[in-house]
């Protein structure tokens, strides 16, 4: 690596050499120091003189000493030397995936419960890492992706063509109850329970994925509840229900919400499809951080 500064031109193999010598204060000793023999090194030292264009060392056959420039030139030396091993220490350690910086998009519903534990893991693992944060629907965070804004991201299905995945969660769905409803006594909740029952229903846009999913077991079931608002964010869901304005379904991690006045109950289903959680990323994405955290969100999954 090379230097410029006022036209001048030196490199780091000319700066070692020089602060080798001036710590020693003897060539032969820098020298063995630095593993070379003493004429390479003088000769090291002799260029960075003409550089400079200054006297460093005062030379004689029994001692050398520092000259008023070179006693200057030494803490700015060490300096530069301790950047470009600094630079080249974090460089290495970026591409091996050990430091660096990354972007994450996520859901809101998977901050319940799988962001927590993704990041918790992340920290454990990757202390040196900058992980940067950010809600967005699952649409939102694969145009994110494509634009370059977002690194990966935690999402639900349908997920887009030419991605990268690792399945981190697949939930069973929950009947969420008002806890002063008789149906809230039941330990399990068959689906034909739900039949003219008001129903707090996702919005089939804004919440595509699970409005698509608790249709189609209606839909297998023969019937359709009677919904009575759609909306798109399960907390909100549930407060609705608290409410006593409908039951709902929510996946499994809305445990974690602990909802005062609701009641969670597993559903009897003879054909359960699971909502699933993906970490994302794209396939021409070449942070090197990318693969290991898909690894861990895998291991989480396991």
């Amino acid at each position: 690596m090379r230097f410029a500064e006022c036209g001048m031109m030196f490199d780091l193999n000319q700066l070692r050499c020089f602060v080798a010598v001036a710590e020693e204060l003897h060539f032969g000793r820098a020298a063995e120091r630095l593993n070379m023999t003493q004429p390479p090194l003088s000769r090291q030292v002799q260029i960075l003189e003409r550089i400079l264009d200054v006297v460093l060392f005062e030379r004689t056959s029994r001692s050398v000493r520092l000259t008023p420039a070179a006693a200057s030139f030494l803490p700015e030396a060490r300096r530069i030397l301790k950047l470009a091993d600094s630079a080249a220490l974090m460089t290495k350690r970026v591409a091996a995936g050990k430091a660096g910086s990354i972007r994450i998009g996520f859901t809101a519903a998977s901050a319940y419960s799988h962001l927590p534990d993704l990041v918790a893991a992340c920290l454990k693992h990757l202390p040196e890492v900058d992980l940067t944060l950010k809600e967005m629907v699952s649409g939102a965070q694969v145009e994110a992706m494509g634009a370059g804004e977002i690194d990966g991201g935690l999402l639900r299905p349908p997920l887009p063509r030419g991605m990268e995945r690792v399945r981190v969660a697949a939930e069973q769905l929950m009947a969420a109850i008002p806890e002063d409803d008789p149906l809230a006594a039941s330990d399990h909740i068959a689906l034909a329970d739900f039949a003219e029952r008001p129903f707090i229903m996702y919005a089939p846009y804004e919440a595509r994925y699970f409005h698509d999913l608790v249709a189609e077991l209606f839909a297998r079931a023969g019937f359709q509840p009677r919904y009575v608002q759609h909306l798109t964010q399960i907390h909100t869901i549930l407060a609705l229900v608290r409410s006593g304005l409908g039951i709902a379904l929510v996946p499994e991690a809305a445990v974690n919400l602990h909802a005062k006045g609701v009641v969670l109950r597993p559903l009897d289903l003879r054909l359960p499809r699971p909502a699933e959680l993906f970490f994302v990323w794209r396939s021409d994405n070449d942070n090197p951080l990318l693969p290991i955290i898909a690894d861990i969100a895998r291991n989480l999954n396991a």
